[in-house]
């Protein structure tokens, strides 16, 4: 392929070679008149030579054209080095174990199968052995034979009516001695004999046991049954076994199929006779009281076919039916589907992947082998391998029972993703698209192979849109045989977006017709502008660079008048797009921008400098428009003639412009941001400034942009627009490279220095400029200008465009900030991690009055000192940012620390409390820093949360769970769980506490039925208020969701246990299981202070006169119960902790 495009480079100007010549001859004389007119005629003649040149290479120049290999494909489809090991086991493992009959294409030297298998894995002689070691040692597989029973033809007709009902009865008869088989030559094996017969045969133990004989369904009244049924035999020895199938005419009084069927049942026989016997007697007990002979069903036929000649690939045919004896009289023919397939191969493969995903492996390892041999014939390339790879993948293909949808499946897996790195015939892919379309049902697909299958078409597409972007290149216009190849390519995509199993796998995509355009598109432009790259001049003289635009503008008159002929005949007929059209157009805009580009450029230099228009450069000038004239002609081709081009007013280019002195602004600006930032020694400008001279200068070169502008005034407000969009875009582009440069002189200072901070203060100090742009530069006056114009949409338009360029500067500059800043910060993360160390590993001993000067001092010395250069040398917005930022990392090290210790002792997280709190006074310093609300965020929140939970004991813990559970019980917010109904009364004198239990409405469902067995627990808590006090529970209420209880209990508590304001009655409601654990259902709070006769008054008649209580059932609050639980669950060695834990975990895994 880099031969040819070296060739193409080197042949492209042939076609206007003469015509260059000769235009260039009437220039070598710039003083004689005659010559101006010699050169326009030249050129005109070069028009017409261009439109008669034959564009075409010979054609042994186009014979070796190769799609190119897509490098940053490959490395995605490559096959680790493990799994080819894997997969040269799997395959050493068929080859041993192949079996069934080969076919003329295959390869039975098995020695030779190892040698070929070695070759293409290219697996050297001691790796080889080891696998042959392993595979040998692993356990056979079991070989087993699937049997479709189609149909039978021409049957003989047993019924009166002139039919018969047929059904087949078939299993697998083990072999016989040699001697035993010759003396049965003269009569066949049937399932059913008389027992007279049966009786005196002696040999009958070794044949199949009821288990394995199959019958299929009666197909009544017919000569010609369809049965399409499927079985599969175990098969023992492929040797000697073999299938046996016998057709019967079904008996509607005693049927011998009907006996077998109920007997495939029956374990343990042994014998064909005993066998026989039991249908026999199944049958007479079903049947009638006439004559067995007259009412048994009829024989119409048999089939002896040893599995030993079934062939690799199976069979799939009629054969003729046979009697079972030379008195016997049969007719017709059974249709039968035979394949041998293995169970249970032990390899390690198998293990890890599916059978499928295993033959994709091995068919695409094979493909790295075989095409490569094609050499440059790729192109007639239709899926014929060797007889090595064939034999292969057939031995494969049965023992893993591939179907075949799952064959056609693989075939287009493997080649299409081979593809890529090697050229294969599209032409081939298509035909496997079609095969794949017309095999594959989605609903027998398995997850894996949905995935599989998608990500093909996924990767072949991708690839597709690579080429068509590189589409010049890869199918060259003057190659017949690429040209076929991208006819062929267009087929397959649209195969692909036209089936129905890419609908539903990637039901994401676009349509076909909108991603074509958009590759189309995009490939034109690279084109453009690699053409546009080549085309460029080595001098930089006016001439020179009109010289390679007119070279340009040339070349894609050629493009559009040659190739894109020839490739929009093949768009038009595969998929329906105008390629013509669609590429003119963007052809025409890209023309049309440059040369508006460099007329101005040129216009504004004449202008500058005060000079006339030379001759050469007027001749090139009209050369130039002769050829944009040709490009203009193209619109004829277009559908809408009448549609508006860049190129409409093209000659109103030709006069003088100001895009040069743009060009040469921002060059002058580039070049001058750049010295400045060599020169700048990163010192303040003044002892009041913060920033260095660099700058002060972009500044300045800035405000000098911004006078030029002012000067300028231009009149046209479109006009205007453009301008000072190019100026915007010029000052950020400029801005950006500032920040860029300036960020990278700082970038190797180790530590917080003075030049870091001036470094961020000056990217701040241009920023706060541009920020100013739209007032520097009177964006108001340009938007009020195109309002007068094209109205209020107009404004909007260019406030818009210029709001998204200054947001895209702001977003740049933002990010060299955050870059400058992150680096400063991150120079102290290594000191910050060892000072939160220190703190974590000081001793417990420290009295508190100590913490801060041994634990908590080196952090904040450390910080003190830094920050003290921070404030000094930063303005105060970097200042805040820094601050903010160290913030953050001061949370998330504090984070860190106690995550990795935990089940520490509580005065460890007292350090961190105090080390917490002051640091919020250090950063805050005194409203200096940064606000005490930024200080306090959630961030800080949950930190102080955590130190607190972790500084309290075991028992207060479990009363803030408890608290939870109270403010859960008092919130107003409705409750799923259901409602409990109870009376509390407490008996002062009798220190008694009575509860009653009356009833409980809509509980949750917990069992299959819909409904709960409920009970409920009653226990005072918290545990260690009421140490004595054991838990209570109601009767078990069957089957209900609505369950009546009725019941009282007391407890013995005094008024002291009672005051405490957390004391509580904890009621839980569970679900009686009997053979599991119970379910937790719900469960409620009642704080003792607000039963009567604690804090409320006594009432006469005790509980009896009391009002009801109606208590909410919830589930613990998980957002307030998950930091005490994790903190509980680290206290390894609290019993107390632990026997909480348990508790609430139970409540956890109770279904809702």
């Amino acid at each position: 392929m880099q031969q040819f495009q070296s060739r193409q480079s080197v042949r492209r100007p042939a076609a206007g070679e003469g015509a260059y010549s000769t235009a260039s001859k009437s220039r070598t004389n710039d003083g004689e008149e005659d010559d101006f007119f010699a050169t326009l005629t030249a050129i005109e003649q070069k028009q017409e030579i261009m439109k008669r040149s034959d564009y075409t290479l010979p054609p042994e120049d186009s014979s070796d054209l190769l799609p190119p290999q897509a490098s940053g494909h490959s490395e995605k489809l490559k096959v680790s080095h493990k799994e080819l090991l894997l997969l040269y086991e799997d395959i050493l493992y068929t080859l041993i174990h192949q079996t069934g009959v080969p076919s003329v294409t295959h390869i039975t030297n098995q020695e030779e199968m190892i040698h070929y298998i070695q070759k293409v894995f290219k697996l050297d002689m001691c790796d080889h052995e080891a696998m042959m070691c392993t595979v040998k040692e692993a356990k056979a597989p079991s070989l087993t034979l699937k049997v479709t029973v189609m149909e039978a033809r021409n049957l003989l007709a047993k019924d009166a009516n002139g039919f018969s009902d047929p059904y087949c009865m078939l299993g697998i008869t083990q072999g016989h001695a040699t001697q035993e088989v010759e003396e049965k030559k003269g009569r066949k094996f049937s399932f059913r004999r008389k027992r007279e017969k049966m009786e005196k045969r002696s040999s009958l133990k070794n044949v199949l046991p009821a288990k394995y004989i199959q019958v299929t369904d009666v197909k009544s009244n017919t000569l010609n049954p369809v049965w399409n049924e499927s079985y599969v035999f175990e098969v023992d020895d492929i040797h000697s076994d073999q299938l046996h199938l016998d057709i019967w005419d079904h008996d509607d009084d005693v049927s011998v199929a009907e006996a077998c069927k109920n007997l495939n049942q029956i374990s343990g026989l042994k014998g064909m006779g005993r066998y026989f016997k039991q249908i026999m007697k199944s049958a007479r007990a079903n049947g009638s009281s006439g004559s067995q002979e007259e009412n048994i069903d009829d024989f119409l036929g048999c089939l002896d076919i040893p599995v030993s000649e079934i062939p690799v690939e199976g069979i799939d045919t009629w054969y003729k039916l046979e009697p079972r004896s030379s008195s016997s009289r049969v007719e017709g023919d059974c249709h039968l589907i035979l394949s041998l397939t293995m169970m249970q191969r032990d390899t390690e493969l198998c293990k890890m992947m599916g059978p499928v995903m295993i033959h994709e492996l091995l068919l695409r390892q094979l493909l790295t082998t075989e095409l490569p041999k094609l050499k440059n014939d790729w192109s007639s390339f239709r899926g014929g391998l060797s007889k090595h790879a064939v034999t292969i993948l057939s031995q494969h293909a049965m023992q893993i029972d591939l179907s075949p949808q799952q064959k056609a499946s693989v075939e287009w897996l493997a080649y299409s993703k081979h593809h890529q790195l090697q050229s294969v015939d599209y032409g081939f892919l298509h035909q496997l698209l079609e095969d794949l379309d017309q095999k594959l049902d989605l609903n027998f697909l398995t997850q894996e192979q949905e995935e599989s299958l998608s990500d093909s078409f996924v990767l072949f597409i991708d690839y597709c849109w690579m080429l068509l972007q590189r589409m010049r290149q890869v199918f060259p216009f003057n190659a017949p045989k690429t040209l076929k190849q991208l006819e062929l390519m267009l087929r397959c995509l649209l195969k692909i977006y036209s089936m129905e199993a890419f609908k539903i796998l990637c039901p994401v995509h676009k349509p076909l017709h909108v991603e074509l355009v958009a590759t189309v598109k995009k490939s034109t432009v690279e084109w453009y502008e690699k053409m546009r790259d080549s085309f460029k001049p080595e001098t930089k003289s006016d001439q020179a660079r009109l010289r390679a635009l007119v070279q340009l503008v040339d070349t894609v008159c050629t493009d559009l008048r040659k190739k894109q002929k020839l490739y929009s005949k093949i768009f038009l007929s595969v998929v329906k797009i105008d390629y013509l059209s669609l590429t003119y157009q963007q052809l025409e805009k890209l023309v049309a921008e440059d040369v508006l580009t460099l007329m101005g450029e040129l216009g504004a230099a004449m202008e500058q400098e005060r000079s006339r228009m030379t001759q050469q450069i007027a001749e090139t000038l009209f050369e130039l428009y002769l050829s944009l004239k040709e490009v203009k002609q193209f619109k004829e081709f277009l559908p809408l003639k009448d549609s508006d081009l860049e190129l409409g007013n093209f000659h109103d280019w030709f006069q003088i412009s100001i895009n040069k002195w743009l060009h040469i602004v921002y060059e002058k600006a580039c070049e001058r941001i750049t010295k400045a930032v060599m020169v700048d020694q990163l010192d303040p400008v003044d002892a009041l400034s913060k920033h260095s001279s660099s700058a002060v200068d972009v500044v300045t070169c800035f405000t000098q942009i911004k006078s030029f502008w002012l000067q300028l005034a231009w009149p046209d407000p479109m006009g205007a627009f453009v301008f000072v969009t190019k100026i915007t875009d010029d000052i950020c582009n400029t801005a950006v490279m500032y920040s860029e440069m300036i960020r990278q002189k700082a970038d190797d200072q180790k530590k917080i220095t003075q030049q870091l901070c001036i470094v961020l203060n000056n990217i701040e100090h241009v920023h706060k400029y541009i920020w100013n742009l739209p007032k520097e530069l009177e964006w108001q006056e340009v938007e009020t200008s195109v309002e007068q114009l094209c109205g209020l949409e107009g404004k909007q338009q260019v406030r818009r465009a210029l709001d998204t360029q200054l947001q895209s500067i702001d977003a740049g500059m933002q990010r060299q900030s955050n870059y400058m800043i992150n680096q400063l910060v991150e120079k102290m993360v290594i000191d910050l991690r060892k000072y939160i160390q220190h703190i974590s590993l000081s001793p417990d001993s420290i009295q508190p009055d100590d913490v801060r000067d041994m634990a908590v001092s080196p952090l904040m010395k450390f910080l003190d000192d830094n920050l003290i250069i921070l404030s000094e040398c930063l303005v105060q917005e970097n200042l805040c940012r820094i601050l903010t930022t160290l913030w953050k990392l001061l949370l998330d090290l504090i984070a860190e620390a106690l995550a990795t210790n935990t089940g520490v002792s509580v005065e460890f997280y007292e350090r961190f409390h105090f080390t917490l709190e002051a640091l919020v006074l250090f950063l805050h310093a005194e409203g200096q820093g940064l606000p005490l609300h930024s200080l306090r965020n959630e961030s800080y929140k949950a930190l102080k949360e955590e130190l607190h939970l972790n500084k309290c004991s075991t028992q207060q813990l479990i009363e803030k769970a408890y608290q939870a559970k109270i403010q859960q019980q008092k919130s107003l917010e409705p409750t799923p769980y259901g409602m409990l109904c109870i009376k509390c009364y407490y008996e002062a004198a009798e220190h008694k506490l009575y509860i009653e239990i009356l009833h409980a409405t809509n509980l949750i469902a917990l069992d299959a039925n819909g409904l709960s067995d409920p009970f409920v627990i009653i226990e005072l808590a918290p545990q260690h208020i009421f140490p004595g006090a054991k838990s209570q529970r109601t009767q078990v209420k069957n089957k209900t969701l609505h369950p009546i209880f009725d019941e009282q209990f007391n407890f013995t508590v005094t008024e002291e246990m009672c005051s405490n304001n957390i004391a509580c009655i904890h009621f839980t409601v569970m679900d009686h299981d009997w053979l599991s654990t119970n379910d937790f259902a719900g469960e409620a709070v009642l704080l003792l202070q607000e039963i009567h006769g604690f804090q409320k008054p006594a009432i006469a008649g005790g509980i009896k006169n009391v009002s009801p209580v109606f208590l909410k059932l919830t589930h613990p609050d998980l957002s307030v119960m998950k930091p005490i639980m994790k903190i509980l669950e680290g206290r390894t060695g609290d019993k107390e902790a632990q026997d909480f834990v348990k508790i609430m975990k139970e409540m956890e895994v109770s279904p809702e």
